[in-house]
């Protein structure tokens, strides 16, 4: 159990609607205080075993919660170091282990606990943006994080791409899928991705079948059919669920 959830436990906390991110980071000697900041979503400073946690008021419920429970995460593992943190919601999956990625996995421990999380997601009779979007709100998280949370679980056959109009910017891969289901860098013509990326097309309410070679370059890939739904992400960048067929995990 990581430190997150064993935090989450000695609170007694057994249900996602008893994640008071504020009372937790009370709990931890931190206050929080919600205020318009320029320049970054948090901030902490802290002396000996009290803190303050500012967060920025003009965000997003979903990011103001997820920045509280970065800043709590600071407190737990770099009590005394003096860290900033910028203007986005969470690390690539890709990123290095650094003082902001660790802030960031404990974030989504705490917003998304694993002992509580797993039950609710293997609970999902399809897969789709739509039922994504529903277990976040459930968590009171976002949707990219809560896609990242499934995709890290290695219990679905799924994989995110994120793009912009200079190619793939992050991608996150389940543990066990197989190394040669590796995306290309740049979209395919063809994949929905693409028309919503580059002609401002609509976003699929579910899920559209496309040959594996639109998304893949393996040899073989043309016999495979995976599923793709994108949708926008701030920056003009599209962030795109693939599920793959279920002999891609080892």
């Amino acid at each position: 159990m990581n430190p997150a959830e064993k935090l989450l436990q000695s609170l007694g906390i057994e249900d996602p609607k008893e994640i008071d991110l504020e009372a937790i980071a009370w709990h931890t000697g931190a206050l929080v205080k919600r205020r318009p900041l320029d320049g970054c979503e948090a901030m902490i400073v802290g002396k000996k075993r009290r803190a303050i946690i500012s967060v920025n008021s003009r965000s997003i419920i979903t990011r103001q919660r997820f920045s509280i429970a970065h800043e709590i995460g600071h407190w737990h593992h770099h009590r005394g170091q003096l860290l900033y943190c910028s203007g986005r919601d969470f690390s690539s999956p890709n990123s290095p282990m650094n003082p902001e990625k660790q802030a960031d996995d404990f974030a989504s421990d705490l917003i998304l606990p694993n002992y509580l999380f797993m039950p609710a997601a293997r609970k999902l009779k399809r897969l789709n943006v739509k039922t994504v979007r529903e277990l976040a709100d459930i968590f009171g998280a976002s949707l990219t994080a809560t896609l990242i949370k499934l995709v890290m679980s290695d219990y679905f056959p799924i994989m995110l791409v994120c793009h912009t109009r200079s190619g793939r910017k992050w991608l996150c891969r389940p543990p066990s899928l197989q190394s040669f289901w590796f995306p290309k860098e740049d979209l395919d013509p063809e994949s929905h991705a693409f028309d919503l990326l580059f002609s401002g097309g609509r976003e699929d309410v579910i899920p559209r079948k496309i040959g594996g070679d639109a998304w893949f370059s393996f040899r073989g890939a043309e016999r495979y059919e995976v599923q793709e739904q994108s949708f926008s992400l701030p920056g003009n960048e599209i962030l795109t669920m693939l599920i793959l067929p279920d002999s891609a995990m080892e």
